[in-house]
């Protein structure tokens, strides 16, 4: 009856994160996190409910080799160009993190090799947390959300190569060199054969699978060619995720590579919460007792060193300082891949059983931190700003120590994407002046060679905006993709200009009410407009006339947004404040 004893292990470890995971939910933490504590609590360390993790290793093992398998189809070949723009901050970045922390190691008496591999760990990293974190805040868009993104997908990959070393830094003999170009030879007849593999052979399989029709089929085809390949790259000395990674690529130069997708995601989110928690399952608790000051400080120094890294290296290649620092912050815990590496790099005598739960403790911690650290960037960066200030040792992000432009009347477009080129064509057209703020230094190089009034600067700043007339100016619409900048202008522009006409530019909804209490005059729901656009389509599709589904339209808009504006503006009704020795009427 063993088989039904892991049954009721697998019924206790999905019950109880069940329970962890909805309760971190409501606290805004990570599931991720949930799962290393529902694995903590039930294991030999906690309350030693389940006591064979071996068996629950082996589920787990499948979901590495299945998450590394989707990164593989959702990367493909076709977009290593797209990587060129953060190719230089993702490597960068890697490369100061494990150098400071391969610096840190030796200082505190580590060998090189056990230093590096601590870099390893640390240079990486949560995509799971971070992603979600800025898409529920609607920055997936943003000029911060972009290079977040990018920096991600770029961490990914670099997972792969760091597998691929990891067993050559543990080698002690004097045949490390010798065994990394074989390691690295090995490597590179994997990378042809995926050469030959996409175009050829794999895409005419799938080909054939999909024409019999059979759903079942598909399936097991795919899945016998992830865990098939990461079969033969382990008889060839690589690791099972490597394999999956190329069985991945392989596969994504297949146009049926979104079918195939969507076939695995569901076994690889349940695999997936079974590795996280036997990672979490490892962790003893007793650690945290047992190292009160190693452990705090360790964390305080990884998320101080890799804000500091990510930062600056964003900077370095050309990235301007607000989307440079917000990055920093959004990085600057350890991530989950750095769990797959540290298995690994445990498995070669990298790391003993002592440094393996001290690494535990400390990268739980910093992910159970990161949502604070997230929500609390807008403030973060301001202090950083400060520090730009006191120090100049940044590049400068706006055009502040230029003297105010000599206009008037005119209207501030921050934000150079379809709406804010779209604004600033139809007010060239009409003879209104107009100026452009944008946070894209190649945008606003390229417009200005093409006759367009455009600055480079952020828009958040107090000295920008008043470079830009904001005193003199008549209106100022926010047409950018970042709702916390946006908050944050809308405030600070009607600091600057009690009387400026400020429209904003939001996604959904429920941010209507926010931007209006900050002093925006008028704010534009892209999700009202889209459903405006929605009815439309649909009634002519229905032949309903032209001029009645204008009307409609018109309609439903004066209704709707006289309903969100609920009359007038409410910061005119709040309490007048002094600005620069002027008064807010009210």
């Amino acid at each position: 009856m063993e088989e039904f004893g892991f049954l009721r292990d697998l019924v206790v470890l999905f019950g109880v994160s069940v329970v962890v995971v909805y309760c971190f939910d409501k606290l805004r933490l990570p599931a991720l996190v949930g799962f290393l504590v529902a694995g903590a609590m039930l294991g030999p360390y906690g309350l030693d409910i389940v006591q064979d993790v071996s068996r629950v290793e082996v589920f787990a093992e499948v979901g590495i080799v299945l998450l590394l398998f989707t990164i593989g189809v959702e990367f493909s070949l076709a977009r290593i160009p797209s990587l060129k723009a953060v190719a230089g901050t993702g490597i960068l970045q890697i490369g100061s993190a494990v150098v400071l922390s391969a610096l840190t190691g030796l200082a505190a008496g580590l060998k090189l090799n056990e230093a590096v591999f601590w870099g390893f760990l640390i240079a990486m990293s949560s995509t799971a947390i971070v992603l979600k974190m800025i898409v529920d805040r609607g920055e997936t868009n943003s000029p911060q959300g972009r290079l977040i993104v990018g920096v991600l997908i770029f961490q990914d990959l670099a997972i792969v190569p760091m597998m691929v070393l990891t067993p050559a830094l543990a080698q002690q003999d004097g045949g490390g060199l010798s065994q990394v170009a074989w390691i690295l030879a090995k490597a590179l007849v994997m990378v042809s054969l995926i050469l030959v593999a996409a175009r050829f052979m794999v895409p005419r399989l799938l080909v054939e699978v999909v024409r019999s029709r059979s759903r079942e089929l598909f399936v097991i085809t795919v899945i016998l060619i992830c865990l098939g390949i990461a079969w033969l790259s382990s008889l060839a000395g690589l690791s099972l995720a490597i394999g999956a990674f190329i069985a991945g690529l392989i596969v994504s130069e297949s146009e049926y590579s979104h079918q195939a997708m969507a076939e695995v995601l569901p076994f690889r989110d349940s695999f997936n919460s079974l590795f996280f928690i036997s990672i979490g399952m490892l962790l003893d608790l007793r650690v945290l007792l047992m190292h009160p000051i190693l452990v705090p400080a360790l964390v305080l120094i990884i998320l101080v060193g890799k804000i500091v890294t990510a930062t600056g290296s964003a900077i370095a290649t050309g990235h301007s300082w607000r989307p440079a620092v917000l990055m920093g912050i959004a990085l600057a815990q350890v991530g989950e891949f750095s769990f797959i590496l540290s298995k690994v790099g445990k498995d070669a005598g990298l790391l003993s059983s002592q440094s393996f739960q001290v690494f535990l403790a400390v990268s739980v911690l910093t992910m159970v931190v990161t949502p604070f650290l997230i929500d609390g960037s807008p403030r973060l960066m301001r202090r950083a700003e400060a520090l730009k200030r006191l120090y100049h040792w940044a590049r400068p992000d706006s055009v502040s120590d230029e003297p105010p432009l000599r206009i008037r009347d005119h209207t501030i477009i921050a934000g150079y994407g379809v709406n804010g080129r779209n604004l600033a064509q139809v007010l060239q057209e009409t003879e209104i002046p107009f100026v452009v703020l944008e946070m894209d230094g190649e945008v606003s190089r390229q417009e200005q060679k093409r006759g367009v009034p455009i600055h480079f600067g952020d828009v958040t700043h107090p000295q920008t905006l008043r470079h830009m007339g904001v005193r003199e100016a008549r209106a100022l619409v926010l047409a950018i993709s970042d709702p916390v900048a946006t908050r944050r202008a809308v405030k600070v522009a009607r600091q600057l200009n009690p009387s400026v006409h400020i429209i904003a530019r939001t996604r959904y909804l429920r941010e209507i009410d926010d931007l209006l209490d900050l002093g925006a005059d008028q704010v534009v729901p892209e999700e009202f407009e889209t459903s405006i656009e929605i009815f439309c389509l649909v009634l002519h599709d229905y032949r309903v006339p032209a001029g009645i589904i204008a009307e409609k339209a018109d309609r439903i808009r004066k209704e709707g947004y006289a309903v969100l504006r609920r009359g007038q503006p409410k910061w005119k009704e709040i309490v007048t404040e002094r600005i620069d020795d002027r008064y807010v009427d009210e």
